[in-house]
């Protein structure tokens, strides 16, 4: 078995070992955002050993289907290969030793197959296999966040146009800028949470097998009379029942057979030093959590005491102050998108890798990504109930279209009096009415009838001109644009 030395000596045993350990050591305790989520369960320690032997058995399987494995051996491995067989937390204590959790995991899986043990990770590397466990995992986790992000993409959809001509004041660098509707708003949401569906969506369809043995090469399925001319590659000299090669066409054919066994794609080039798929995975978690964290966050400043635009259909409490409905979800997702860039992060340094396969590369990249997968999973499941359960304040939005007296018209008068005016002139006077208006605490629009050059102005016309619902410029034609995508 390629890479799988003689087992080295045990660990001495820890000098401050502390006390036993829990039954389930990860089980979210600081980590809202995935626990109970699906994604947590897609990427659990069980999941995780379950796609391992998932993969052992689909070698196994690739290899009987060219011959060079008994269908028995086939079988015997497929049957062995459930999770709940193994012990998690031994097989975590023993890698130490290696530095992964292969080799007690074929160990173990050998034993259990008794006599079919030669067949087990025939010809194959560790990092086969946990690269392999790895795109299984993410391929099982990215299912049920593309399903949650359906359900917001719908509820947001919902959203857009059910309030697509629901005004509101556009806000930039915090402050009022123009009016907008809460329809554009949502319908912005909506594009971003398709753009990462799309994105998740080519990534996950091509997640791939991996399988290169002890160096990418493939030599250990072609069999070490392969070089030499030896029939079909078979092995010189073995026993009966021990593994056979395939020759190097057979042995070229393997990942491709291997890939499909498991419902991955097939790889051009055993990549164990040619991180894209990881690299793919980082950055499209990454922008998920971005297109969840924006959502998030305008959900929390909308959501202010003082601002009360729209609220969670279901707020948290607080254990202080018993008058309080926070806004948790809305919370939870955006902890998860400022974490999200660091773990992508340490994806990206591991692309540089050197060798054929790395020391410290490779391992660096376990935990983040899985990180990743439960960070995102859980921010999409959150995000599918915020959207549903979403509450939106009409009355509010437009109370808060006035409260700088008119000026969030400010932009839309400059360009009306700019025929009758010029363009300087109407500009200098609307600034200067502005700063009036702040001053003295005087509508725009009263300001607007004193100025005698505006006296032929319709008072209708100056009316609708004032009047911050009727500016909200394309964004009805804009939303409707948006929804049109599917």
């Amino acid at each position: 078995m390629t890479d799988h030395p003689t087992p080295a000596a045990p660990m001495p045993p820890d000098p401050h070992p502390g006390p036993g350990p829990s039954p389930d050591p990860d089980a979210g305790l600081l980590d809202p955002v995935r626990a109970g989520s699906p994604a947590e369960a897609a990427t659990g320690d069980p999941a995780f050993l379950q796609a391992l032997l998932d993969a052992e058995a689909a070698l196994t399987r690739a290899q009987a289907a060219a011959g060079t494995a008994p269908e028995a051996a086939a079988r015997a491995v497929t049957e062995a290969a459930d999770a709940a067989r193994f012990d998690v937390r031994s097989l975590a204590l023993r890698a130490r030793a290696g530095g992964n959790p292969v080799i007690p995991l074929v160990a173990d899986l050998t034993a259990a197959v008794g006599e079919w043990g030669p067949h087990v990770h025939q010809g194959a590397t560790s990092q086969d296999l946990l690269d392999t466990a790895a795109m299984l995992v993410a391929a099982r986790t990215l299912g049920p966040v593309l399903d949650d992000l359906t359900r917001t993409e719908r509820a947001l959809g919902s959203l857009a146009a059910a309030h697509r001509d629901t005004p509101m004041p556009a806000r930039t660098l915090t402050q009022h800028a123009v009016p907008t509707t809460f329809g554009l708003k949502a319908a912005g949401w909506r594009s971003l949470v398709l753009d990462a569906r799309d994105r998740i969506t080519v990534v996950r369809d091509r997640l791939p097998a991996q399988l290169g043995g002890a160096a990418g090469t493939l030599a250990a399925f072609a069999g070490p009379g392969a070089e030499l001319g030896a029939d079909d590659g078979a092995v010189v000299g073995a026993g009966a029942g021990a593994p056979a090669g395939a020759g190097p066409e057979g042995a070229a054919a393997l990942p491709a057979a291997f890939a499909r066994e498991l419902g991955l794609a097939v790889p051009l080039l055993p990549w164990h030093v040619l991180r894209t798929p990881v690299a793919d995975l980082a950055g499209v978690l990454a922008l998920t959590a971005g297109a969840l964290g924006k959502i998030a966050l305008d959900v929390l400043v909308l959501s202010r005491t003082e601002i009360a635009e729209v609220a969670e259909g279901t707020g948290g409490g607080s254990s202080a102050m018993p008058h309080k409905a926070n806004p948790v979800r809305a919370t939870l997702v955006a902890s998860a998108a400022r974490r999200a860039p660091h773990l992508a992060a340490s994806l990206y340094g591991c692309l540089a890798a050197e060798d054929e396969r790395p020391a410290g590369a490779w391992h660096a990249e376990w935990e983040p990504l899985r990180d990743l997968l439960r960070l995102v999973g859980g921010a999409a499941h959150h995000t599918a109930a915020l959207a549903e359960g979403l509450r939106v304040d009409p009355a509010a939005m437009r109370a808060h279209l006035h409260a700088t007296g008119g000026l969030i018209v400010a932009e839309r008068l400059s360009v009306a009096f700019t025929p009758l005016l010029g363009r300087s002139r109407a500009r200098a006077l609307i600034a200067e009415l502005a700063a009036r208006s702040r001053a003295e605490g005087r509508p725009l629009a009263e300001l607007l009838a004193d100025r005698p050059e505006l006296a032929g102005t319709d008072p209708v016309t100056l009316a609708s001109l004032t009047d911050p619902a009727r500016a909200t410029g394309c964004a009805g034609i804009l939303t409707d644009q948006a929804l049109e995508r599917r």
